[in-house]
């Protein structure tokens, strides 16, 4: 805004006007319901067996490495799920769109390419149906990550029982058989003393190595020629064969141990037979709990890939231009049993163009609904060209929300260009599950900072900004709901489903939902260590979980559906009272605030407050008045259009307060929302107010009129009233500064150069009395006549000159 008012920044890009942004929730349906909690129950099964396992290894793995592969694969399981769960909402808009003369763009991110290949690779290229790609990730995921013990060595042969023999006795001393280091004292190198006087035991091992003609028999200790003695394998040890009980005749093996040595191996191959059985008892054990888990995957019923399905129900590759990153496709048989894996290209395209033949099929006109995917989409325009013979209106829908905005916005792009005949209509697809909202939350908090979507301008995707949860309210709700479950705090509001009036209630939704927590691993088993408690268990939140939304709406996608809804049902209501307080306390920092009202006029003529010395640009002070009241006659058309299209309610109507106010009872229009039990509520001086009431708050302060007569009456003389003073009276202590319901306000709006200035208004704002009054708010306004829009900082009436007189300083000091 700055760089703009110096004239020192241009920018040229692409207006959204025409695009139509809509999200739409695609419910689970019953059967995928079924599925979806079949799948969530299994990983948490598959999560206690992993802990099992990695317990009864020995020399444990990288256990981090394998929970950390563990949580990737769990949540793009789920993710594919939800992707899944969304096409048969999916293939309906699609059909719609066709039917009203439109084509269609499905965009998505993963194909499941790689998960495809395998199955093919390992099943053969004819197959009974399409691949299920969560089947097959988890697949590999155990195939390739379940902690299995080290498979045994067989035990070694007669050649090997004698060069085992052989290393046991030439093994450095201190070493045991089984490879165990043993402390031994550290040797020393014998003194000029000793060095004559050896152990007999020693001369004789270091004869071994004699090269003298005759040699001593350990038996009879008698002196014989070396070539007459017996020498052990093993030992070494030279003997008369004659000596041995029993002796040895003429003819002797070639290899020959002593009885001790044959003892000592025999008492070692025994010990190790029984080791060596134990482990391959271990071992086998562990082999076929794998093998039974991988069966029950194989059994589970789990939907086909995504991509495969929709081309297939749209009509196959000759109805569909598939522009992804894969080599190859699954493709129904002719007789619509089986499909059989065939290349994506043809003999007349290579592979390295195929996406770009598809793409000129689809701008032709041959084929009306386009797939794309992050990996084929680079650079491919598919809009409603004037240049292309398809300019029918596209209607662009995402299936799968990218990791990042940056991406989001690379894929609606494609079908957003200029020269098009018409924009797209974009549809967002996200299904009724909580954890989903994880993936709409990144996007949405990326788009906000972004802007390049909406120009800045983050009305134009408001239904995505709904879903930034992680900001720092939504860390906030996030810690006070998970202290309120763990019983550290009282939960500030009734958890759903729930009653105040009874506890019982309360307490088994905590016990679910900590229960829950478990075994999504967000509640973690930690030894306490310090006094009473050393060596205990106890589950708790680690502190830097408590913060973490991210993770929180990551691991609760894998929960069952009821619970997992429960939970995100009380974050988004903790949530929503933590903003509805801090908006009542005027410290809610909503970015740029757009001020609307009915009627919107610029009073008198803009006045320069101050030019900067440099550049000549000014700084400008707007004054406006807005009208926020709803006519008797603009209240009676909303009821009778409700009425109308048959969406009224027994309880729409006009209610009149049941307490009166400074003398005077209040008027209202209340009609049924979108939410089943919540009531939309319009004042005559303020029109309809942001939040909605519940029927049970509706019918305890207001009671329903039934005379047109007194309630036209009633509300006009509310909405002249309103006119000339707040709702706290003549005698509000602000008086003619207050605004709160009152139907005509002015509103002042310093525009054009802000930063030389900002310094002095946040100085002349500080000194306000009220709280609200002290905070800096950007908004943006735009008039109802000739519709000039002019964004700037707000300032409060009664700041206003207090404000200029600081300007003016700053004016003076410049000069």
């Amino acid at each position: 805004m700055d760089m703009k008012a110096r004239g020192m920044y241009l920018c040229r890009t692409l207006s959204y006007e025409g695009a139509e942004f809509e999200v739409i929730e695609a419910p689970l349906e019953e059967k995928m319901m079924e599925i979806y909690k079949k799948a969530a129950e299994f990983w948490a099964e598959l999560r206690v067996e992993l802990l099992s396992a990695s317990a009864f290894l020995n020399d444990k793995p990288n256990s981090s490495q394998l929970w950390r592969l563990y949580w990737a694969s769990h949540q793009r399981f789920f993710r594919h799920l939800c992707m899944s769960a969304k096409v048969p909402s999916a293939l309906r808009l699609a059909k719609e769109a066709l039917a009203q003369e439109k084509c269609v763009v499905i965009g998505l991110q993963s194909t499941g390419e790689a998960r495809t290949e395998e199955a093919v690779t390992k099943y053969g290229s004819e197959l009974d149906d399409f691949v299920s790609g969560p089947r097959e990730l988890l697949l590999k995921f155990v195939e390739e990550n379940y902690p299995l013990p080290e498979k045994p060595e067989l035990l070694p042969g007669e050649d090997g029982v004698k060069e085992l023999q052989r290393k046991r006795h030439s093994a450095t001393p201190g070493v045991s058989v089984k490879g165990r280091v043993r402390k031994v004292a550290k040797w020393q190198p014998p003194s000029d003393a000793e060095s004559d006087e050896e152990s007999d035991t020693d001369s004789g091992v270091e004869s071994t190595d004699s090269d003298d003609e005759f040699q001593i028999c350990e038996i009879c200790t008698t002196e014989e020629e070396r070539k007459k003695l017996l020498q052990c394998s093993c030992c070494g040890k030279l003997v008369h064969s004659t000596c041995l009980m029993p002796p040895i005749g003429d003819v002797v093996p070639e290899e020959w141990s002593c009885h001790l040595c044959k003892e000592k191996t025999d008492e070692y191959l025994q010990a190790r037979q029984a080791y060596v059985a134990e482990l391959q008892k271990r071992y086998d054990a562990a082999l076929e709990r794998k093998t039974k888990i991988s069966e029950i995957i194989r059994s589970l019923d789990l939907p086909n890939n995504p991509l495969d399905d929709i081309v297939d129900q749209l009509g196959g590759p000759d109805k569909v231009a598939e522009m992804t990153g894969r080599r190859g496709m699954l493709v129904r048989a002719a007789t619509g049993k089986g499909v059989t894996y065939q290349a994506r290209n043809t003999k007349d395209v290579t592979m390295e163009m195929v996406n770009m033949h598809e793409k000129q099929l689809f701008m032709d006109g041959k084929k009306l609904v386009a797939i794309i995917s992050e990996a084929g989409s680079a650079g491919v325009s598919l809009q409603a060209d004037r240049r292309a013979a398809n300019q029918k209106r596209r209607v662009h829908l995402t299936l799968e929300l990218p990791w990042s905005a940056d991406r989001a916005i690379q894929q609606f792009g494609r079908t957003h260009r200029s020269n098009q005949a018409s924009a797209p209509e974009y549809r967002i697809l996200f299904t009724n599950l909580g954890g989903e909202r994880r993936f709409a939350s990144i996007v949405a908090k990326r788009l906000e900072s972004l802007g390049a979507l909406t120009q800045g301008d983050r009305r134009a995707g408001p239904s995505l900004s709904a879903y930034n949860y992680d900001s720092a309210y939504g860390k906030r709700a996030l810690m006070i709901m998970y202290k309120g479950i763990m019983e550290q705090d009282s939960l500030p509001v009734v958890p759903p489903g729930c009653s105040s009036d009874k506890p019982d209630t309360i307490h088994d939704f905590i016990v679910q939902a900590k229960a829950a927590l478990v075994s999504v691993g967000i509640v973690r088993d930690t030894v306490l260590g310090n006094g009473k408690d050393l060596g205990r268990l106890s589950g708790r939140i680690i502190d830097s979980d408590m913060h973490e939304v991210g993770r929180f709406l990551n691991r609760i996608l894998g929960l069952p559906p009821d619970i997992q809804n429960g939970l995100f049902e009380l974050f988004v209501s903790i949530l929503d009272l933590l903003v509805r307080n801090a908006r009542i306390e005027g410290n809610l920092d909503a970015g740029i605030v757009d001020l609307k009202a009915n009627v919107i006029e610029l009073q008198g003529t803009p006045k320069t407050v101050h030019v900067d010395q440099l550049t000549g640009a000014s700084t400008v002070l707007f004054t406006f008045i807005l009208d926020r009241g709803i006519t008797w006659e603009l209240a009676t058309t909303m009821l009778n259009e409700k009425q109308r299209d048959g969406l009224g309610s027994t309880n729409d109507g006009f209610y009149e307060s049941k307490r009166e106010w400074l003398g005077r009872r209040h008027f209202i229009l209340a009609f049924e929302s979108s939410a089943s039990g919540m009531y939309k509520i319009v004042r005559p001086p303020v029109g309809e107010s942001n939040r909605e009431m519940p029927l049970s708050e509706l019918k305890s302060k207001y009671r329903k009129i039934s005379s047109l007569e007194k309630a036209q009456s009633g509300w006009e003389e509310e909405y002249e009233v309103s006119s000339k003073q707040c709702m706290h009276g003549p005698n509000c202590k602000i008086g003619n500064f207050c605004t709160v319901g009152r139907r005509l306000q002015e509103v002042n709006v310093l525009g054009g150069l802000i930063l030389p200035v900002w310094g002095a208004v946040e100085k002349a704002l500080s000194k306000q009395a009220r709280l609200s009054h002290r905070r800096l708010r950007v908004v943006r306004i735009e008039t109802t006549v000739d519709t000039q829009r002019i964004v700037g900082l707000l300032v409060p009436n009664a700041a206003v000159e207090t404000v200029l007189q600081d300007l003016a300083w700053v004016q003076e000091i410049e000069d």
